[in-house]
């Protein structure tokens, strides 16, 4: 017969098996998805996939994550749409983004709104991949390559400018946020605003920060460059992988010389990362775009 205390030690660890196993279950994840035949076909019956777009449905995948809400909770509904040869750096860039506790206010894929940007972005919606042109263009927008991402379009608005220099914003709540300070004196702390993780994007090859243009500036949207995005379509996706993966680590150590050459840099948000990039980008993109 077992003593009471080998009863009570087995109970003991029983109950800390049950709860670490409880607590692995409810631990956010992220996870990657291909886009499987009927996937495809819902997307094109929604028009959020032309016949005329620059990748296919194989060259697609879908990045199911976890985030932090504006409501202080963790949501495990995250999914945004993106090429496959970026998408395990996607991956992590919403993972760092949970670990940072950066607040989205919410993300599902396009087929939700029907491809229609305006009505994601009214939603507050995080999305990437959607067949479109360029706002007030023709030519295709990253984002129909999947190569592009816009977080939290109301806390990071698109601002064009219209004739006598007056700023629209897209969309018009978002014009709430034309002061970028996420602090200011005697207001709360504004979650969610981009400049926060412009590093983030960039340790990841997403470079490009719309909130660096002029006119118009897209605070909400991290793209790769065209150059860049169209040499990935055009090549089978386990080589577009390794390529982009190069890539990002020519980045990354450009990156990390610059830093240590430079400890005066800023050591937060857009302005360390944007001092970085100045630095980095041209060069990099020499070498895997094959530019003169």
């Amino acid at each position: 017969m077992p003593s009471l205390s080998h009863i009570a030690g087995s109970s003991l660890l029983l109950l800390m098996f049950v709860a670490m196993n409880s607590q692995a279950a409810k631990s956010p994840t992220s996870r990657i998805v291909e886009v499987d035949t009927n996937m495809c076909r819902t997307m094109q019956d929604l028009g959020v996939l032309h016949k005329t777009a620059p990748v296919s449905c194989p060259q697609l995948r879908i990045v199911h994550f976890s985030y932090l809400g504006f409501d202080g909770k963790i949501h495990d509904d995250g999914a945004v749409m993106v090429m496959a040869a970026v998408v395990d750096h996607v991956q992590a860039i919403f993972d760092t983004l949970l670990q940072k506790k950066f607040a989205i206010a919410g993300a599902q894929l396009m087929d939700h709104y029907m491809g229609d940007d305006m009505a994601s972005m009214r939603d507050n919606n995080t999305s990437a991949f959607n067949d479109r042109a360029v706002t007030n263009g023709s030519a295709p927008s990253l984002h129909a390559y999947g190569a592009a991402i816009d977080i939290n379009p109301v806390q990071n608005p698109f601002v064009q400018f219209e004739e006598g220099g007056k700023a629209a914003y897209l969309p018009a709540i978002g014009s709430a946020y034309a002061n970028r300070l996420a602090v200011r004196p005697g207001k709360p702390t504004r979650k969610g605003m981009a400049e926060e993780v412009v590093d983030v994007f960039a340790d990841n090859g997403f470079l490009i920060w719309g909130g660096d243009w002029d006119a118009p500036i897209d605070y909400q949207h991290f793209q790769i460059s065209r150059g860049l995005a169209k040499r990935l379509a055009a090549l089978p996706v386990a080589q577009a992988q390794t390529v982009f993966n190069a890539y990002v680590e020519n980045y990354r150590s450009c990156a990390r010389k610059e830093k240590s050459a430079n400890t005066d840099i800023e050591k937060t948000g857009a302005v360390k990362a944007n001092t970085v990039k100045a630095k980095c980008v041209t060069a990099i993109d020499r070498v895997n775009i094959g530019q003169p």
